[in-house]
């Protein structure tokens, strides 16, 4: 077992009384391999206030740790989360610089830091996604010296949203004449509203990002696209979420079953947070490829949901938080030495050939470009193979790759797969979910 303790370095204008709120307020982290066979414990103690469960979770995700499992109490002013946690390939945390970054991470997210893009300029776009839209958008970015160094792009019902970082073509420096950021936004905006989107279409330039990932969904959840007409029919694969009060207690409880993937709590808990829910209780269990998630919710001010109105709302942006992110269609991975116009030629040829591009992650290091694409054909069906042939035969086999997404290791008992079933008709009472999770710590022999 291994405690982290981290010592923060206070400045020396605060008094005693002062270091010690903030010593109180600093995580406590404990990181351990000994407890589970096939996974890395993660604890964090802390005392609770409205954020730090999603910045815990966060941390987590950018270091792109799969969560098996995680339990989540709190009791009054203070609040303990547990993590069962792999890394891709479904292994144990061995890694020493790894383990103290994490430990680093979790006992500082009390300071609650916006991320800072201080050398680029972050450009956001929405409006009603079309075939070809990003291979427009790239190419005004090109004609007007513009180069791209990192973007992110989701779609879902019918809706886009990215989030775009740029700098000068010829200085390297961030954009940060008025006049030019004017031409930059107009540009784009007229691009995006296209022949039928002149109300929904935005774009704005912004110097401080919250977190890319978090920002692209207050993006898609301020464009409502969780109110818009599902593209893709619901499958099998579609989350299924219920909301219902436990009135006795004053909880609203919800109970998510869908497909496991990667992020997939950072999304839920996320969604919670910008909509001023607060998690106070919570069970998170994977098996077999499928993942269950049961909360325990207040409003920021501790009233549960109040009306079927808002359980509809609830409901709907949940499931939209699990979808934007679902990777459809064929994943391709560029890598190639980065050059002007990059990205205007690739889209373009995906255009032409027509794939439409349903997410992408832009990147570039050391100049080098490492891009992911998911394609579709037009109409969002499967892209036939001849297709994603030709197009990889203009832009360079060696380069574009098709490359297969990462599974999820589930190792699970069949124990473990009973204990699962979170989801259903019937709600577990508050004593019940408390005594399970410190069954599950381990701190009781018996949750019966």
């Amino acid at each position: 077992m291994k405690l982290s303790m981290v010592e923060i370095e206070w400045p020396g204008s605060l008094d005693e009384y002062s270091k010690l709120i903030n010593r109180m307020n600093t995580p406590r982290v404990v990181i351990d391999n000994a407890v589970c066979e096939t996974a890395t414990l993660v604890k964090v103690d802390s005392a609770r206030r409205h954020g730090i469960l999603l910045e815990a979770v966060q941390v987590l995700t950018d270091l792109n740790l799969s969560i098996q499992k995680a339990y989540i109490s709190s009791d009054g002013i203070w609040f303990m989360d547990v993590f069962h946690v792999t890394d891709l390939e479904g292994n144990k945390l061995t890694d020493e610089g790894v383990i103290s970054y994490l430990e680093q991470s979790l006992a500082t997210i009390h300071c609650g830091k916006p991320a800072t893009s201080n050398d680029l300029t972050a450009l956001e776009l929405t409006g009603t996604d079309r075939v070809g839209l990003l291979s427009e958008v790239f190419a005004v970015l090109a004609e007007l010296q513009c180069d791209v160094v990192e973007a992110k792009v989701w779609t879902h019902n019918g809706r886009i949203a990215s989030l775009i970082y740029v700098k000068d073509c010829n200085s390297g420096s961030p954009i940060k004449e008025s006049e030019r950021i004017d031409t930059i936004v107009g540009r784009l905006r007229n691009v995006l509203k296209g022949d039928d989107d002149i109300l929904y279409a935005k774009t704005s330039v912004s110097m401080t990002v919250t977190h890319t990932e978090r920002r692209l969904h207050q993006m898609m959840f301020a464009d409502r696209d969780y109110e818009r007409k599902p593209v893709q029919q619901h499958t099998e694969d579609s989350p299924v979420v219920t909301v219902q009060n436990l009135v006795e207690r004053g909880y609203s409880v919800v109970n998510i079953q869908c497909k496991d993937r990667m992020k997939l709590l950072f999304d839920v808990i996320c969604t919670m947070t910008d909509m001023d829910y607060v998690v106070f209780h919570g069970t998170i269990t994977t098996s077999r490829h499928r993942a269950y998630l049961e909360f325990y919710i207040r409003h920021t001010d501790g009233t549960p949901i109040s009306s079927e109105a808002e359980r509809q709302r609830v409901i709907q942006c949940l499931q939209a938080s699990i979808e934007r992110r679902t990777s459809r269609g064929v994943r391709l991975e560029l890598c190639t030495t980065d050059r002007p116009c990059l990205l205007a030629d690739v889209t373009r040829t995906f255009r032409e050939n027509g794939l439409n591009v349903t997410r992408a992650e832009v990147s570039t290091s050391q100049e080098v470009a490492l891009n992911l694409f998911y394609v579709t054909d037009g109409h969002g069906s499967a892209a036939d193979t001849k297709m994603i042939d030709s197009v990889r035969e203009k832009i360079g086999m060696s380069n574009l790759k098709v490359k297969e997404l990462p599974l999820v290791s589930q190792q699970k008992t069949e124990g473990e797969e009973q204990a699962a079933s979170v989801g259903g008709a019937v709600l577990l009472s508050l004593g019940s979910i408390l005594r399970r999770n410190l069954y599950n710590l381990g701190l009781i022999r018996s949750y019966s």
